[in-house]
């Protein structure tokens, strides 16, 4: 298609906000903002290690552990300043909270305030950049309490601690071969693509779809031995192949970067779990509910696709607290369904083993 007959984010915005008339056009604006960071941070992750000397300030930056116990590259640290200073201005804010950050960010007194709350994960698999594999950004935007735009008091916890249904909008960029922004406002999924000559994100995937069927499966195998046994029976089964109940050969991928994962899914179909484990009984999952599993799990569901937690609805779950972790299956909707059914069926007791079994010296 010629350039020229291709819409930009802002005229795909634009004609998004002529379903809703009375819309004030904050929306928009925000979602700009937002893909201003993500181009900023897109030219920084492609220059790699020479990224240093494109910004030095940062190069003693980063070491230190985060909330979530991890350990923060200096390109953490600089994303998520990237997406404060770049939303914070705008006055289409009333907070923001960031998997980098403990509290939530107030917004500075010297910027007006909005009626929006922005989540996010600045730079998601950031431990792959080092081996130049595909990271990227999520984020999340929910309506600020009315409560709190009216009192002007600043934004607390509990302002952010609502389920994923609530979300306005949400997606993801991936810095990759090209830089991609895929985004959800309630009306189906679409795909845009940074033109570098332009400087523009580009509409090339109007309304992508996950396929509700798929022979692909991503897994971390390496903690099978955690698993719970709803998954560790479906991954058995796929493993089987042909000759297995599902009487079909599945392939299993795993990037260790769950915007990469999420991406190739959302491209071609597939299942990623990331469940809950007993792993650590103190941790019910590995991802982040407010800013991986609810901004992925809205934009799966307007694909056609599905996100749980292998019991339940993803989007249905009342965060209680900021950093709360949780686990994660989406992607294709038979699969998930075929998953979420597995842990509501009564379990299958394992067979005893007698006092001489296989094991023992009688043998057969």
């Amino acid at each position: 298609m010629p350039l020229s007959q291709r819409w930009t984010l802002t005229r795909y915005l634009i004609e998004e906000r002529r379903r809703f008339p009375s819309a004030s056009g904050d929306l928009n604006a925000l979602i700009l903002d937002i893909s201003l960071a993500c181009k900023a941070i897109a030219r920084i992750v492609s220059f790699g290690t020479l990224g240093d000397s494109l910004t030095p300030q940062v190069t003693a930056v980063g070491g230190d552990v985060n909330v979530q116990g991890e350990v923060q590259k200096p390109l953490d640290v600089l994303s998520n300043e990237i997406f404060m200073r770049m939303n914070e201005w705008n006055g289409h804010l009333a907070g923001m909270a960031s998997e980098e950050m403990e509290a939530p960010h107030q917004i500075p007194a010297n910027y007006p305030r909005g009626k929006y709350l922005l989540t996010f994960d600045p730079l998601d698999g950031s431990s792959n950049i080092d081996v130049n594999v595909s990271v990227g950004s999520v984020f999340s935007i929910l309506r600020a309490p009315k409560e709190l735009i009216d009192s002007g008091r600043e934004v607390t916890v509990d302002d952010f601690l609502q389920p994923g249904a609530e979300q306005v909008a949400a997606g993801y960029a991936i810095y990759g071969p090209v830089t991609m922004l895929v985004l959800t406002v309630g009306n189906g999924v679409a795909g845009f693509t940074l033109n570098h000559n332009l400087g523009e994100f580009v509409l090339t995937h109007p309304n992508l779809r996950v396929p509700a069927d798929t022979h692909e499966f991503a897994i971390n195998s390496s903690n099978s031995r955690f698993w719970e046994p709803p998954v560790k029976r479906y991954v058995d089964e796929c493993l089987a192949g042909k000759t297995g109940p599902r009487g079909r050969d599945f392939n299993m991928r795993w990037i260790a970067s769950m915007v990469a994962e999420a991406h190739r899914i959302l491209m071609r179909g597939g299942v990623f779990m990331y469940p809950r484990d007993t792993k650590d009984p103190a941790k019910p999952g590995r991802l982040r509910l407010l800013y991986e599993a609810n901004p992925i799990g809205f934009v799966m569901e307007q694909a056609g696709g599905r996100a749980s937690t292998g019991r339940q609805p993803v989007l249905g779950v009342k965060p209680s607290s900021l950093h709360q972790r949780i686990g994660l299956v989406f992607g294709s909707k038979n699969e998930v369904e075929r998953i979420e059914r597995y842990h509501h069926e009564p379990a299958e007791r394992e067979p005893v083993n007698p006092l001489f079994a296989e094991r023992s010296l009688f043998r057969d």
